[in-house]
C-alpha cells in the first residue's frame, strides 16, 4: 500500500477531472458550480482466536458536482470517471437545479474566505503492509490479551485497518485545492469471565502514521485489563451523585456541544443553544478550541468542504461561547459569515487541567466513574440527556466495585455548567481530544 491510491489517477488527473466538470456545467447553463473528486483504497484484517476471520480490500472513487442556476441548486454524483459519465452527471445536476426553487442563501462560498496558502499538515503516511503482515499484528494483539489472565475466556478479535487517499475540490470562482491523507488503526476486543458472569471491553489506537500506533501487545493488554476490571459488576440504588466521565467517553460531551452549535441545528432552531453566542455555558476556566492545522491531526484540514480557509480558534473561552460551526449556507441563513466548518469541526479539543484521573476521583470523593456509554437518549432541542452507562462506584476517592445496568440523566445545559474539574489525561482518538471530566451532579437510575 505504499503507492498512490491508483496507478492511473493522481492529483493532477483528478484536478483536470474537476476542472472539466466545472467547464461542462458552465457550457450548459450553470451560473456557478463546484465539484469534488476523490480516490482511496484500504485494507482491513480481523483475527479471532488466532485464526484469520476476515480480509477486506476496498478501492473507492467518486465525483460529486453541484450546480447553481441563479440561486437554484442541483447536485449529482458518480463513481464513473469516463467522459460520458461526467457529462451525464453534470446534466443530472442541472436538471435538478432547473426543477428546484431558488434559495437566496444558496451559492458558493465568499471568495474572500478561500484558502490562499495550503500548508503541508503531514497527513499522508501510507503503510506498506499486506494481509499477512496485518494478520500477524492482529494476532499479536489478541494473543497479548488472551495470555494476560486465564479469566480472558473468549475474544471478539484483534483488527488492523489501513487506508489512504486523496481528493480535489474546485469551483467556478477559481479555487482548486488538493488534500492527501492516511488513517491506520489497531484494535482488540475480549471477554472476561468468572463465576459471576462475563464482561466485554476493548481498546484501540488510531493515527495518520503507522509507526505512531501503540504496539499490538500494549493494545491487547489494555483491552484485557479493561475487561477484567469489570468482573463482578452490579447495580446501584437510584439517586443523585457526582460523576466522572473517563476521557474516552467524555469526548461524547464535546460531540453534543458541536452538534448544538452547528449551523444546521441553529437556523432550523432544533438546538437548545439557539441564540447562545456570547453566553456563559461552562464554568470560567473551561476552554474548548479548534486546531485545524495540527500536524498529523485526524481532524486537520487547510480548507473546508467549500474551499474556505480554516483557522485555529476558541469555541469556548473562560466558559463563554465564542463562535458557532458554520458553512456558507447556514451562515447566510443566520446573517453571519462562514467559519470554515463545511464538513464539521477540526480537532475539537477540551484544554486539560492539572489533575490526573486518580486525583480527579479523590476530588469527587463519592460518586460514579463512567467508562462506557450505551444508546443515544439525547434530545438536542431541549438538551435532555439520558444514556445507559457502566463504570465504577467510588468512595473516598477509591474504586469500590464495577457498576452496570444503570442510566445517567440530566440536561446538557446543566451538565455543561456543572463541569467541576477537568483532568490532565487528554486522549485524542479521532477528531476530538478530551481529558476526563468531573460533573458536579447527575441523576443515576439503578436498582
Amino acid at each position: 500500500m505504499s503507492q498512490a491510491p491508483s496507478s492511473t489517477l493522481n492529483e493532477s488527473a483528478l484536478g483536470a477531472l474537476v476542472n472539466e466538470a466545472l467547464a461542462e456545467a458552465q457550457r450548459h447553463g450553470a451560473t456557478a458550480a463546484e465539484a469534488s473528486a476523490s480516490v482511496g483504497k484500504g485494507l482491513a484484517v480481523t483475527v479471532r482466536l488466532g485464526e484469520v476471520e476476515s480480509i477486506e480490500y476496498h478501492q473507492d472513487k467518486g465525483l460529486g458536482v453541484t450546480v447553481y442556476v441563479g440561486q437554484a441548486k442541483g447536485h449529482a454524483s458518480t463513481s464513473d470517471f469516463s467522459a460520458k459519465a461526467l457529462r451525464e452527471t453534470v446534466a443530472a445536476a442541472l436538471t435538478i437545479a432547473r426543477h428546484t426553487s431558488a434559495d437566496p442563501c444558496a451559492g458558493l462560498a465568499d471568495p474572500d474566505l478561500f484558502a490562499r496558502e495550503i500548508p503541508d499538515l503531514d497527513l499522508y503516511h501510507p503503510w506498506s503492509i499486506d494481509a499477512d503482515g496485518a494478520a500477524d499484528l492482529a494476532r499479536r494483539c489478541e494473543d497479548a490479551a488472551r495470555s494476560l489472565d486465564p479469566r480472558i475466556s473468549n475474544s471478539e478479535g484483534g483488527s488492523v485497518s489501513s487506508g489512504e487517499g486523496f481528493g480535489v475540490y474546485g469551483n467556478t470562482l477559481g479555487f482548486l485545492g488538493t488534500s492527501r491523507s492516511s488513517r491506520h488503526s489497531l484494535s482488540c476486543s475480549v471477554i472476561a469471565a468468572d463465576a459471576q458472569g462475563m464482561q466485554r471491553d476493548y481498546w484501540y489506537d488510531i493515527s495518520r502514521v503507522p509507526t505512531a500506533l501503540q504496539s499490538p501487545e500494549a493494545i491487547g493488554r489494555e483491552a484485557a485489563r479493561r475487561a477484567l476490571r469489570r468482573l463482578g459488576a452490579r447495580k446501584i440504588p437510584t439517586g443523585k451523585a457526582p460523576v466522572v466521565f473517563e476521557n474516552q467517553v467524555a469526548a461524547s460531551l464535546l460531540g453534543h456541544l458541536a452538534n448544538a452549535i452547528s449551523g444546521g441545528s441553529l437556523y432550523r432552531k432544533t438546538s437548545f443553544l439557539v441564540d447562545s453566542l456570547g453566553k456563559t455555558l461552562f464554568p470560567a476556566p473551561i476552554r474548548i478550541f479548534e486546531e485545524p492545522h495540527r500536524r498529523r491531526g485526524l481532524g486537520s484540514a487547510a480548507f473546508d468542504g467549500e474551499g474556505v480557509a480554516t483557522h485555529d480558534r476558541d469555541i469556548i473561552q473562560d466558559g463563554v461561547l465564542q463562535g458557532y460551526l458554520l458553512d456558507s449556507y447556514s451562515a447566510r441563513k443566520l446573517g453571519m459569515q462562514s467559519t470554515g466548518n463545511a464538513g464539521g469541526a477540526h480537532n475539537l479539543t477540551l484544554a486539560p487541567g492539572a489533575d490526573d484521573l486518580p486525583a480527579l476521583l479523590r476530588r469527587m470523593g463519592t460518586g460514579l466513574l463512567v467508562t462506557e456509554l450505551i444508546g443515544f437518549g439525547i434530545n438536542m432541542v431541549t438538551g435532555d440527556y439520558s444514556r445507559g452507562a457502566a463504570g465504577f462506584w467510588v468512595e473516598n476517592g477509591e474504586l469500590q466495585f464495577p457498576v452496570e445496568e444503570i442510566t445517567i440523566a440530566g440536561r446538557l445545559q446543566e451538565i455543561f455548567a456543572g463541569f467541576a474539574a477537568v483532568g490532565s489525561d487528554l486522549l485524542t482518538h479521532g477528531n476530538t481530544g478530551c481529558p476526563s471530566i468531573l460533573i458536579e451532579e447527575m441523576i443515576i437510575a439503578g436498582a
